[in-house]
């Protein structure tokens, strides 16, 4: 993209993306991730009711009387947004592409978390971590964000989620709130999740487009594996097939909510005809 035609992108999505955090998203992007996570204040004499459990004994051993620690809720969230930018977000056959939506969503939540004096940091994923941002603060950041979004061209096609899960766990020793941004079209990335939502506060937010789920009736079609480069000729007039293939979506879709509700992941799933306001309102919701 050109200079001129970039710089113009960047600014589209950041007063669009930058309204929306600031008019709709503030309250409920603080109600669903803030006081996540405690840290220590201080210590003062043991009250009558008080958590045994928050005995300091070393404070109460000098003093000869109880002391309890005081915690307070985190005032500053690291937050990282996981990106997939494999070959299957070049797709869309209704409104857009499935890698404008994720561009809008992953700038909105940037935003959201510079509001809140957050850091924010992105990996950009294929079948490996294709980019590392390290989190930090301020405007200037987020709109180098944003423009990697936009611009950002991947060495690999394929989808890997338990290489950028594991990189993640290891580069970032903090926990934060994790937004892995994908199409989910990986064939196991359970134990890395299992792994990381133990450390980390992980969100899964899943974009996918009408014509993964269902076929239309429009004979023998040619279709392509954006991620393997393969073709494959398909009859779209078979009902039998098109049935098959819807089965297989739900089939996929189900697998994708076991894995999210046994490692305790929160996640929305957005189509890309669809108000992605309304689906990251419902997430926030959901966890506030």
């Amino acid at each position: 993209m050109e200079t001129t035609d970039l710089l113009k992108r960047v600014r589209q999505i950041e007063i669009k993306t930058r309204g929306l955090s600031k008019n709709i998203f503030a309250g409920e992007y603080h109600s669903a991730f803030k006081g996540r996570g405690m840290t220590f204040s201080e210590v003062r004499e043991y009250q009558y009711g008080d958590d045994i459990r928050n005995i300091d004994w070393n404070v109460t051993a000098r003093f000869n009387d109880p002391y309890i620690k005081i915690f307070e809720e985190e005032r500053e969230l690291t937050v990282m947004l996981l990106v997939d930018v494999s070959g299957s977000r070049e797709f869309g056959s209704m409104t857009q592409l499935k890698k404008n939506m994720i561009t809008e969503m992953a700038a909105t939540l940037a935003f959201s978390a510079i509001q809140n004096n957050d850091k924010i940091g992105i990996i950009f994923f294929s079948d490996r971590v294709e980019k590392f941002i390290p989190p930090k603060k301020g405007k200037s950041h987020v709109l180098h964000i944003i423009r990697e979004l936009i611009n950002f061209y991947p060495e690999h096609r394929s989808t890997n989620i338990s290489d950028v899960l594991r990189y993640q766990t290891n580069a970032i020793k903090k926990r934060c709130t994790t937004f892995v941004i994908s199409d989910f079209m990986d064939d196991s990335f359970e134990d890395a999740m299992m792994i990381a939502s133990k450390k980390h506060d992980m969100v899964g937010i899943q974009v996918y487009d009408k014509r993964e789920e269902e076929l239309p009736d429009a004979g023998l079609v040619k279709l392509l594996d954006a991620e393997s480069g393969k073709d494959l000729w398909v009859d779209t007039s078979n009902k039998n097939v098109r049935v098959q293939y819807t089965k297989n979506w739900r089939k996929r879709q189900d697998e994708i909510r076991r894995v999210f509700t046994k490692c305790g992941v929160d996640n929305v799933t957005i189509r890309t005809d669809e108000d992605y306001v309304k689906g990251l309102m419902k997430l926030f919701k959901q966890r506030g």
